[in-house]
């Protein structure tokens, strides 16, 4: 059995990068639905705004801004269990972009269904010039964009 890394105390948006870690990442994730997602890989926080000294009281967090996502009217906090549409995949990537993310991050439309509040299945682009992260060539690669459960 692999050791699970419990992501359920962390803040901010990460990216799991899937690959062979022996190691399983876990969040929860799906909104009410509280279901335990988890894949093998190496987790990288991407963003922990301090809430305390930001004008909007994080606001403009990645985190927040895609939690919003979810808890609007179109999925009320229900998680968008069934995965997600085109338009959730575009305003997502619109997020990713505001925020510099993109086009190193983009969501992985092949796996939309697979996708749900906390956990979007996200391509990662290289740069296959960089010879400092030759382990994680092969590029693109999968990976997962989590943050925190609106549950």
């Amino acid at each position: 059995m692999n050791p699970v890394i419990r992501l359920y105390n962390a803040t901010g948006a990460g990216l799991i990068i899937c690959c062979q870690t022996g190691v399983m990442v876990s969040n929860q994730t799906g909104g009410t639905s509280c279901l335990q997602s988890e894949i093998e890989g190496m987790y990288v926080p991407i963003e922990n705004e301090d809430l305390s000294k930001s004008k909007g009281y994080g606001s403009n967090s990645i985190d927040l801004q895609l939690g919003e996502i979810f808890c609007g009217p179109k999925y009320r906090g229900n998680g968008a269990t069934r995965g997600l549409d085109e338009i959730d995949a575009d305003h997502i990537d619109a997020v990713l972009e505001n925020h510099q993310l993109k086009p190193t991050l983009s969501v992985d439309r092949n796996r939309l269904r697979d996708s749900h509040e906390a956990w979007v299945h996200v391509v990662i682009q290289g740069d296959s010039n960089l010879e400092t992260y030759t382990d994680f060539f092969p590029y693109p690669r999968p990976g997962v964009l989590t943050w925190c459960n609106s549950d």
